[in-house]
């Protein structure tokens, strides 16, 4: 009889093993996702993880990060897309036809191990799982070089007021006050827009109804406003407009430039070797003249979503199983600085930079808002908008049309 019963539970184990969306595929696995994304650490080692431990092969379709939104939907559209795209649940994602390109992973084996953070940031209005969520939680905000602010008797801000003075002082002193990738670089101006809408839910109702355009919300102007006071203030230094994303590691690093803004994780995959390491930088709000006691913005996740059209579904869940393991996930996230997406995470680490503010960071963080609930939103097209003011070429009031006006393009026919 127990022998019996023993061999019922193992049969049961095995059932339920194969239960949820877990497939059967040993095909290739097919994986697009923006170049800068693809060669994080953390996802060349689960890619090389998978790899060895199962002998199956992965290909990566790497889009340069400028091309890769108008690319990917482009070739969704054509039927050509991949097994897995890797995407932010933002206003990009309306590109596609999610109901049709994706598989919903609401009944995946794994959903259970997410944490509520996650899954919510994963989840759409109608309570679709579109992706398993497979990178940094981070707590984005200014991080700042604490050793040059003690050395020069400084302190960081905690209002608008302080903070300007804080970079007046360092550009006084020869420090580069903040360092603003202005060759595209297009996270940064989201960080002053979040408090605007998600403090007024109302206000963002409006917009995406198109009731209201950027031009009638005073506060989009007064952070573009401030931009352009802290380029011509020298704020941003002399060369802005071409630092790029491999710049900013060299210029914290090396103490060129005493803030910028940004999130923990970056501080452990992408800070170059220098005088400055992780030690020497503290976290304090974003202050960008629409907050004045600044903000921090919560993480956003990028989402592996299998394509329900692809070669290769049953391969696709097949992988997307093998990185919700917890024995596989504690191994490509070891070490790195994440709030956890999954409840078995325990090899990331906590970023002292973040629990040391985390009573500032309670008070003052708000929901990413300007890039994933903005319709039509895209942080290139902003960024776009700001060079051509940075550079002249329009004024304020010139550079607030041109935001909207490429919100409005990028929405279509979602507005209203």
């Amino acid at each position: 009889m127990m022998k019996k019963l023993i061999i019922f539970m193992i049969s049961m184990a095995i059932c339920l093993s194969l239960m949820g969306c877990k497939g059967s595929g040993d095909a290739t696995v097919t994986i697009m996702g923006k170049k800068s994304d693809l060669e994080k650490s953390y996802m060349k080692s689960i890619f090389e993880h998978y790899e060895q431990s199962t002998g199956k092969k992965i290909k990566l379709i790497s889009i340069d990060d400028a091309d890769f939104e108008v690319e990917a939907a482009k070739a969704f559209k054509e039927g050509k897309g991949s097994d897995i795209l890797m995407h932010f649940n933002n206003a990009d994602l309306q590109r596609f036809d999610v109901e049709n390109d994706f598989v919903y992973l609401n009944d995946c084996g794994w959903v259970d191990d997410l944490t509520d953070g996650a899954k919510a940031y994963c989840t759409d209005p109608d309570g679709n799982l579109l992706g398993l969520p497979y990178w940094e939680n981070s707590v984005s905000g200014c991080y700042y070089n604490k050793t040059i602010l003690d050395k020069l008797g400084l302190r960081p801000a905690a209002t608008q007021a302080e903070f300007d003075v804080l970079c007046q002082v360092l550009k006084d002193t020869g420090y580069t006050p903040i360092c603003w990738g202005g060759d595209g670089c297009a996270w940064m101006p989201q960080f002053g827009l979040d408090p605007v809408f998600a403090d007024d839910p109302e206000l963002l109702e409006k917009l995406n109804n198109n009731e209201i355009g950027y031009a009638d919300i005073p506060a989009v102007s007064d952070m573009v406003s401030w931009l352009k006071n802290a380029a011509d203030s020298g704020w941003f230094g002399e060369d802005y407009l071409s630092t790029g994303w491999s710049d900013i590691g060299r210029a914290m690093a090396s103490g060129e430039a005493v803030m910028t803004f940004i999130w923990d994780t970056w501080f452990y995959t992408d800070l170059a070797d220098g005088e400055y390491g992780i030690d020497d930088f503290a976290l304090m709000p974003v202050f960008m003249g629409t907050a004045e006691n600044g903000t921090y913005e919560g993480g956003n996740l990028n989402m592996m979503m299998v394509n329900k059209n692809g070669k290769n579904v049953d391969g696709a869940l097949d992988f997307l199983d093998f990185c919700a393991r917890p024995e596989n996930y504690n191994v490509a996230f070891d070490g790195i600085s994440t709030v956890s997406c999954f409840v078995g995470q325990t090899t990331n680490i906590q970023s002292k930079m973040v629990t040391d503010a985390q009573e500032s960071i309670r008070k003052y963080e708000r929901v990413s808002t300007a890039a994933s609930r903005i319709v039509g939103y895209s942080g290139d097209d902003t960024v776009s908008a700001l060079r051509k003011l940075f550079k002249g070429e329009i004024d304020v009031k010139g550079c607030v049309a041109e935001m909207d006006g490429m919100r409005r393009e990028e929405a279509g026919d979602s507005l209203g």
